[in-house]
């Protein structure tokens, strides 16, 4: 029994579409660069060049998520797609800079039925997420279903991004508001 569920782990482990700590297949490529580089080229639907996915991060549904050139992705991070036939994914264009423990979620759980307990209740349909090229999203920023940033957006660490950012724009707080707009050169 015991030697199967070895086996079945390791089978697991290889197929799943999805890398982080809790797949030791994966986990320990992502500590050199040349294997890591391997890894996330045949996991994710685009991985550009000079972009990196580091180790202690979570990639759940890799076949959707787009990584552009020089996106790095950092420890904590949390890049939720939709594994679900038809659900949505997230792209990152190039040049992004995402600091340590961001989290992108496509869906959301379904909470409208008082009578039901939320964990039975699914999800409601998902919504792509779409960072546009040269932008910065803060450390511990969540950035949520349907979302677009926009290009050169900075969003302020720990907020909460429930609306589209427009390019060249501040935005922070939960929810993350327009702080101020960048001045494009």
């Amino acid at each position: 029994m015991f030697l199967s569920d070895i086996r079945n782990a390791v089978k697991f482990w290889r197929n799943a579409d999805r890398i982080g700590p809790d797949i030791p297949w994966t986990q320990w490529r992502l500590h050199f660069k040349s294997s890591m580089r391997r890894l996330c080229s045949a996991k994710f639907r685009k991985f550009g060049v000079g972009a990196e996915f580091r180790a202690g991060a979570y990639a759940i549904c890799c076949s959707k998520i787009s990584l552009g050139d020089r996106v790095i992705i950092r420890p904590s991070c949390m890049l939720f797609a939709d594994p679900r036939n038809g659900g949505a994914g997230i792209t990152i264009e190039d040049h992004v800079m995402i600091g340590s423990g961001v989290h992108f979620y496509v869906h959301n759980h379904k909470f409208d039925d008082p009578n039901i307990s939320i964990i039975d209740q699914g999800y409601y349909q998902s919504k792509p997420i779409l960072v546009k090229q040269c932008s910065w999203i803060g450390a511990g920023a969540i950035i949520l279903p349907g979302v677009t940033i926009g290009r050169n957006a900075v969003v302020g660490a720990g907020s909460v991004v429930t609306k589209d950012v427009p390019a060249f724009a501040l935005a922070a707080g939960n929810p993350a508001r327009v702080v101020r707009m960048i001045k494009e050169n």
